[in-house]
């Protein structure tokens, strides 16, 4: 007697069960794929209890036939291919003819399908893979689909899903991906008698990213665009200062198909090296688009992996993509890269009001930054410099204080009246109008000239109306020392001062691919150094005088710096040396442009303006101006934002202005 006996047909479909639908998300997505490819433009899909015990997915789309209705249910039946040629060259997202009788054999499964010119429709119902009852019946156009009791007679992978919460997500995630990847498509997910997810289905996709996600992570969307021989990239990812923890809203569509794949992620993260934190992940929706031919879908039962003929070009072309996106263009305006602030909290108290005079000596100005360290190489160049002891000069002959810190800590006379204040007011945006700062570009020119120059301005500059500064930010003070205060006409801005200089610093040493200029100490200094550090230092010489320092062997583990970084301070030098030092002993098995790159942002880090040090306006605005013209300005090399911004409606809201008119 035979061992070997073929299956019967129920028992093959719960089989392949087990790999087409692995839990209630599989369900939902291939039926909301077919429903797709039938040309659907409205798909709704509602679930109870994360989807174990009832989902229903109703569809807009061509319906089928009594006829069509009879074969769907049967294995391998499918109106997408008809040789294995067609393998090659699929255009739709379902192929196989496995969904619906898998489907029908671990569920109590209904079908109710209508043709466009037909009078009845059709009703197929299927209880666990038994002999299925087809009779006619009156429904709307399209095709409605309902799944109840999931697994029912497959106790074993019933008892091994999650809680109705955590299936209910991941069925949330397979629509948010699926909306993302046909926003043409208007889709309505409704989880427990809730709605949750709304498309409006007009073929933008921005709209469909703001439906699912929200105003503010639509407002720190950049567009992905790139169009080479073979392959097409569009689609949108966050800038750098908003970020999720996990990649679950990246996005990868390739010819309208959600997949999963390596080097799309790799590509993103190589992009955005160095401008966000290690444990952060940007939104990204990126739709590629490359000959059928090229790629090869039928890989996992699931479709969620495909084959690309040459993935190493793929991952090349995303990685432009994003790239490109990601920095600035030469005419963006600093404050479309400001990132926006997530859920403020308001707090509101009540301070007394003290006016301070404008036209009243209260301190010494403040030095510029360093200044006493000329030899050392100060944080901004000569020609800034320059450009600042002249606006300083002025700031002198004018006596006005130089920043809200001291205004607010300087001396100080009694408080005045209300009508003084507001004149002193006045007094003061005057003198701020005419000695408002040059762009850099010009500074290096008319440094000497500055205040002079600008006291011949326009009307509106004269009587103090600064806002219509050619998109620029102006600073208009200080907050803790630590935080510049900033705004344009569109809003208030709050920039982190060293994690801006930081950035500034660090993508001024990385454009340097010679190495960073440097200047020789007057005074060496000779540092001592253990076994393992004086090792490193002698095997990374090349790497230290890339960077700007200049070590030499000067006894045993001891070496002379005699240069450093023009950008560095001699006292901050031999501490930059060791965290480097640091940087390398952690670092294994890493490239040498990773090495680089993290002793770069060490450099940048201790030779940016820190937290605490008082600036002046001209300082302020030298800083803002050169963050605007740096490649990539949203954060720190460390992933901390540099700049966020409160629009105007934004401010209204916080002090409750919306819908009284005023």
């Amino acid at each position: 007697m035979s061992t070997i006996h073929v299956l019967d047909d129920n028992t093959i479909n719960k089989i392949a069960a087990g790999e087409v639908v692995e839990r209630p998300a599989s369900v939902i997505k291939e039926l909301v794929e077919n429903a797709m490819d039938a040309g659907a433009t409205r798909i709704e899909v509602e679930i109870m209890a994360g989807g174990t015990s009832f989902m229903r997915v109703t569809d807009n789309g061509r319906g089928m036939s009594a006829e069509d209705a009879r074969l769907a249910i049967l294995r391998h039946a499918t109106s997408k291919i008809q040789a294995v040629s067609d393998l090659n060259t699929i255009g739709t997202l379902g192929f196989r003819g496995e969904a619906l009788p898998t489907i029908a054999s671990v569920s109590r499964f209904s079908l109710l399908t209508r043709q466009e010119g037909e009078d009845f429709g059709t009703r197929v119902d299927i209880c666990g893979g038994q002999e299925p009852d087809i009779r006619e019946a009156g429904c709307n156009l399209g095709t409605t689909i309902k799944v109840e009791d999931l697994f029912f007679n497959t106790p074993a992978r019933k008892k091994f899903l999650k809680t109705t919460h955590t299936e209910g997500g991941k069925i949330n995630d397979f629509i948010v991906k699926l909306a993302l990847s046909r926003p043409d498509i208007a889709f309505q997910f409704i989880n427990n008698n809730k709605v949750s997810v709304v498309t409006p289905g007009n073929g933008n996709l921005f709209d469909a990213i703001r439906a699912i996600y929200g105003a503010k992570a639509a407002d720190s969307l950049l567009a992905l665009s790139l169009d080479g021989e073979e392959i097409h990239i569009s689609g949108y990812i966050t800038k750098p200062s908003m970020l999720k923890s996990s990649r679950a809203w990246q996005t990868y569509i390739v010819n309208s198909r959600i997949i999963q794949n390596r080097a799309i992620a790799k590509a993103i993260d190589n992009a955005y090296k160095s401008l966000i934190p290690k444990s952060g992940f940007p939104l990204a929706v990126v739709n590629i688009e490359v000959p059928q031919r090229t790629i090869d879908v039928n890989v996992h039962p699931q479709k969620s992996e495909l084959k690309f003929e040459d993935e190493s070009r793929v991952f090349k072309a995303v990685y432009k993509a994003v790239l490109d996106a990601i920095r600035p263009a030469a005419d963006r305006a600093l404050g479309e890269v400001a990132a926006v602030v997530e859920r403020p909290e308001h707090h509101y108290t009540m301070e007394p009001m003290r006016f301070v005079p404008a036209t009243e000596p209260l301190s010494p100005v403040p030095s510029w930054p360093r200044a006493g360290k000329a030899a050392a190489g100060g944080s901004f160049s000569h020609a800034s410099a320059a450009a600042g002891q002249a606006f300083e000069d002025s700031v002198r002959l004018q006596q006005t204080p130089q920043t809200i810190y001291e205004a607010v800590h300087g001396k100080a006379r009694p408080a005045m009246e209300f009508h003084e204040a507001q004149a002193a007011l006045q007094q003061e945006r005057r003198q701020e109008a005419a000695l408002q700062p040059v762009s850099p570009a010009r500074e290096s020119k008319q440094g000497a000239q500055a205040a002079k120059s600008l006291t011949a301005q326009d009307p509106c500059r004269e009587s103090g109306v600064l806002l219509e500064n050619d998109g620029n930010i102006i600073p208009i003070g200080q907050v803790d020392l630590t935080y510049i205060i900033a705004q344009d006409a569109k809003g208030l801005y709050i920039i982190d001062q060293h994690a801006a200089h930081e950035r500034i610093l660090f993508d001024k040493f990385s454009s340097m691919a010679e190495g960073i200029p440097s200047q020789q100490l007057l005074v060496h200094q000779i540092l001592s150094f253990d076994a393992g550090e004086a090792a490193l230092v002698e095997a990374n010489q090349d790497l230290f005088a890339s960077l700007g320092f200049h070590l030499e062997p000067s006894g045993e583990r001891e070496f002379r710096l005699t240069e450093v970084p023009a950008d560095v301070p001699v006292s901050e030098a031999e501490d930059i040396v060791r965290e480097i030092l640091t940087n390398l002993h952690d670092m294994h098995r890493t490239t040498a442009k990773e090495i680089r790159q993290a002793c770069l942002a060490t450099t940048a880090c201790r030779a940016a303006i820190k937290a605490g040090e008082e600036l002046s306006l001209r300082q302020m605005q030298i800083i803002l101006d050169e963050l605007a013209h740096t490649p990539f300005p949203y954060t720190c090399p460390h992933g901390r934002p540099t700049i966020l911004k409160f629009s105007n409606d934004e401010l209204a809201k916080m002090f409750k202005r919306t819908g009284f008119g005023f």
